[in-house]
């Protein structure tokens, strides 16, 4: 057990926001520290076994746009018919090309790494997860 800890609150569960908690996590983990995620609300999908996360703009204005589409698109963008679902396609796409680690490659590392994945108890009651529906190693 090390002196250095650190906790980690997973509350999104989107592509782009689903990176931050595993990357923070992992990197903690291999400098030596105690690390914990605790997940709740809509980090939950972060736990689900399969993972089907999309990118989302409209909760991070900051995400940069290809060139000309950065002031505008936060705004009006997703209102366009399968806009969310080209981005998130775009978004792997350039991730993979990249050599970005998948997020369930990130969270199998966290686990390898010993980090403490823990479900908010009362997030699992109000909506209704199934333990079955999360990854085997997650604690409530």
């Amino acid at each position: 057990m090390s002196n250095k800890k650190l906790a980690i609150i997973a509350t999104q569960g989107t592509l782009d926001w689903g990176y931050p908690p595993f990357i923070l996590a992992s990197t903690a983990a291999a400098l030596g520290y105690d690390v914990e995620i605790f997940f709740t609300f809509y980090g939950f999908q972060l736990l689900k076994k399969k993972m089907d996360l999309q990118v989302s703009p409209l909760g991070n204005p900051g995400m940069p746009m290809p060139m000309g589409m950065d002031k505008w698109f936060p705004v009006i963008g997703t209102a366009i018919p399968g806009m969310q679902s080209i981005m998130t396609m775009m978004m792997k796409s350039k991730m993979k090309s990249k050599g970005v680690a998948s997020l369930e490659e990130l969270r199998d590392l966290c686990i390898e790494a010993e980090v403490k994945v823990t479900a908010c108890q009362m997030t699992v009651d109000l909506f209704d997860f199934e333990p079955s529906e999360l990854i085997d190693s997650v604690e409530y």
